[in-house]
């Protein structure tokens, strides 16, 4: 039987996390994206802390007017300004199974603006 379209996300994502994992010096950007919102988070999975968080359901972002692509590149923005503002500079990016097209890739584009370096 084929496998649903969220059962095939979560395989690859399992691949991509075997590979991508994220340290003090180089956390992780991870990506989370529903049918509404989109959601990033930087993590250090060392210590299981997370360093920086925006989503689309934030107050400054969910009031901006635009497309789900433009929010998207607010959110990463978001992220990206509080990660520096955190002292994270180099990240690597976890798209979360998610293609790198559209919402996920306006993302990173908005976080490498804020000044990120993947």
């Amino acid at each position: 039987m084929a496998l649903t379209k969220n059962e095939r996300r979560l395989r690859i994502k399992s691949r991509i996390r075997k590979v991508v994992s994220g340290t003090e010096s180089r956390p992780r950007l991870s990506v989370f994206r529903s049918n509404k919102e989109i959601y990033a988070q930087i993590v250090d999975d060392v210590t299981g802390k997370t360093i920086a968080a925006a989503s689309s359901r934030d107050k400054d972002i969910s009031s901006a007017k635009g497309n789900k692509t433009e929010v998207a590149a607010l959110v990463g923005k978001s992220v990206g300004e509080k990660a520096v503002k955190a002292g994270v500079e180099t990240i690597s990016f976890d798209r979360g199974g998610y293609l790198y097209h559209g919402r996920v890739k306006s993302l990173a584009e908005g976080a490498r603006e804020a000044g990120l370096k993947f």
